[in-house]
């Protein structure tokens, strides 16, 4: 393996990945780039001017060119204008595609014959022949463009013999000796893929997948225009559990199919596996934009994961901006979990308007504005007035400009709804949040017995959410029986809940009820700061100082405040409302105490920020 690069040979030994392989490839092709454009420059440099008579010599030269003909009467600039149109000079070109141009060249030089023998004398002209040929090469140049380029092989002609021999050796089962003819041909012809995937096929045919992979990379990266054999390579790489060389496959695949949707598909997947989200919400992204419209369930499907994602990753205004370019692409297959998911969206933005049209639009709930039936009191006092308005009619003609005053009250419109069935207890109850939020009370109480109705053992979340909008707007009185179902309860038992009774109770005006909520939060919850000063403000107005006391208790034990420094930040908070507490109720001697443990707590936490630095 002397005669290969030490890439390949550090690669092939399994001391460097196939991207550091590929990294490595090209900065030493660069590096020898760059080393013969600068020799190249001095080759320049050094080369003398041309002598008057070589000048001259060649102009000579050039004359008889352009004046000679070919054997077949063409003129030899035109031959080649068709030479370097058809790359006669390249030494890339297939076999078939020169035999072919050689019999198209013979057909062409027959056909333009004729007119050039009787002009020989007049060459420097073009013939009708000439331009008859002319036009015939570029036709069929603008078709070869317009076909698709092929691939073309880096293996010489030379080599191409022994590279038949060895897949004829590999078919035949002879493997050891097509082994080596690979290797040769690798050492004479290194940027030919050829060699690279029959050894691929070898080394998976003797069940080596290692190898195998590590050659179809070579092959791959040598022919990278091979989408197809990305791919593969891809699935063998997540057949040994190589998710980023997996990315790296489907990566070059999309290079040279950058609208395959599959490709698209499979590697932003993969890059969730990996944790890196935001790739796999860009990869995402792409999808959606290249899915066809007749292809609306997938698209809906996978706006709908995205939102969920977007949601969990905080980025609650990426996942809006996803369901609502779904809504508006694909309004007839919005279904109620589209709803409820653009409404959780909407309400956690505060949007509780754009929520309400959306659940009002896709759901067939109407909300209806009617003015209140009058009585038949307010009917008659209005029909006096009329009257007595149209007898004085005559006495004010002069102050008409002046409108009539009514005495009655103006009429205050009220909002009813209807809810038709088979919507989800959950879409109903986000409902009710937006209409709380929105100050829409009057629909609320209809809504209110549907969700009592429900147990709470089930439905506890939605109690809570709808318990919560009450609390945010003020209306204490309608979020506290919610809540005291939701603490008897045996699920829904917990410190976030009585933290959210004890304050609703603390509104009211139910202190001694309140201390009772805060308690059980404490208890819940020793380390909940908050409840623990709540507390001990409710005991010290109810007249207990020592209950107020014992809530500011220390929280944390020495060896958690000298790990933690979030703890000792708590711990010193509390300790002040302690000292606070001290001092107003004349203990000054615990007063003392007190500042003396913050004191000291203050310099450790100095003396371990100092040795940090």
């Amino acid at each position: 393996m002397s005669g290969f690069s030490p890439e390949l040979i550090e690669y092939l030994e399994g001391k460097i990945s196939f991207e550091e392989f590929e990294q490595r490839r090209e900065e030493r092709k660069s590096r020898e780039k760059d080393g013969e454009n600068a020799s190249a420059e001095e080759n320049e440099e050094d080369v003398e001017a041309p002598s008057s008579s070589r000048k001259a010599s060649g102009k000579s030269q050039s004359q008889d060119e352009t004046d000679g003909e070919t054997a077949d009467g063409v003129s030899k600039s035109v031959h080649r204008v068709f030479a370097s149109m058809l790359g006669e000079n390249e030494e890339e070109e297939d076999e078939e595609e020169e035999e072919e141009e050689e019999e198209e060249e013979e057909e062409e030089g027959g056909g333009g014959g004729g007119g050039e023998e009787e002009e020989e004398e007049t060459t420097e002209q073009p013939t009708a022949g000439d331009v008859f040929v002319l036009e015939m090469v570029l036709n069929r140049e603008t078709k070869k463009m317009m076909k698709e380029k092929r691939p073309r092989s880096k293996l010489p002609r030379a080599l191409r013999g022994l590279m038949g021999e060895a897949n004829i050796r590999f078919a035949r089962g002879e493997r050891e000796e097509a082994i080596l003819m690979c290797m040769e041909i690798i050492r004479q012809a290194p940027l030919a893929h050829e060699p690279f995937s029959t050894l691929a096929m070898i080394y998976e045919d003797q069940g080596d997948m290692e190898k195998s992979l590590q050659f179809g990379l070579i092959a791959a990266h040598l022919n990278p225009s091979n989408t197809e054999e990305w791919v593969r390579l891809a699935e063998m790489s997540l057949e040994q559990d190589n998710i980023k060389q997996a990315v790296f496959c489907y990566t070059k695949a999309l290079k040279y199919d950058p609208s395959n949707v599959r490709y698209l598909w499979e590697r932003s997947s993969l890059y969730e596996q990996l944790g890196e989200q935001k790739m796999a919400m860009d990869g995402y992204r792409r999808v959606l934009n290249l899915l066809a419209p007749s292809d609306g369930e997938r698209f809906m499907q996978l706006a709908r994961d995205m939102a969920k994602s977007y949601y969990e990753a905080n980025d609650v205004t990426s996942a809006i901006e996803i369901v609502e370019e779904a809504f508006s692409k694909h309004q007839s297959l919005v279904s109620m979990e589209d709803v409820n998911i653009a409404a959780e969206l909407y309400i956690s933005s505060k949007q509780y308007d754009k929520a309400l049209a959306v659940i009002t639009d896709f759901t067939g709930i109407v909300l209806e504005k009617k003015a209140p039936e009058r009585s038949a009191t307010e009917e008659k006092k209005d029909t006096g007035a009329a009257v007595e308005t149209q007898e004085n009619q005559e006495a004010v003609t002069d102050n008409q400009s002046q409108p009539v005053a009514d005495s009655s009250a103006p009429a205050v419109e009220k909002v009813s709804c209807c809810i038709p069935e088979g919507v989800p207890i959950d879409i109903t109850v986000k409902l009710m949040v937006c209409l709380i939020h929105l100050n829409i009370l009057e629909p609320l109480s209809p809504l209110l017995t549907t969700l009592v109705e429900q147990n709470p053992e089930e439905m506890g979340d939605l109690y809570l959410d709808v318990a919560e909008a009450f609390l945010d707007v003020g209306e204490y009185n309608s979020a506290l029986p919610l809540l005291s179902s939701l603490v008897c309860s045996e699920r829904y038992n917990l410190a976030v809940v009585w933290l959210r009774h004890a304050e609703c109770l603390k509104a009211l005006g139910h202190m001694e009820r309140a201390a009772e909520s805060y308690a059980k939060v404490v208890d819940l919850a020793p380390l909940h700061l908050d409840a623990r000063i709540s507390l001990s403000t409710l005991q010290q107005q109810l007249g207990r100082p020592e209950k107020a006391l014992e809530a500011l208790e220390p929280m944390y034990d020495p060896d958690t405040l000298a790990q933690d420094a979030n703890a000792a930040q708590q711990e010193l908070k509390l300790l002040l409302h302690r000292s606070t507490l001290l001092y107003s109720q004349g203990k000054m001697y615990g007063y003392i105490d007190t500042l003396l443990t913050m004191l000291a707590m203050l310099l450790k936490q100095f003396l371990l920020s100092s040795q940090a630095f």
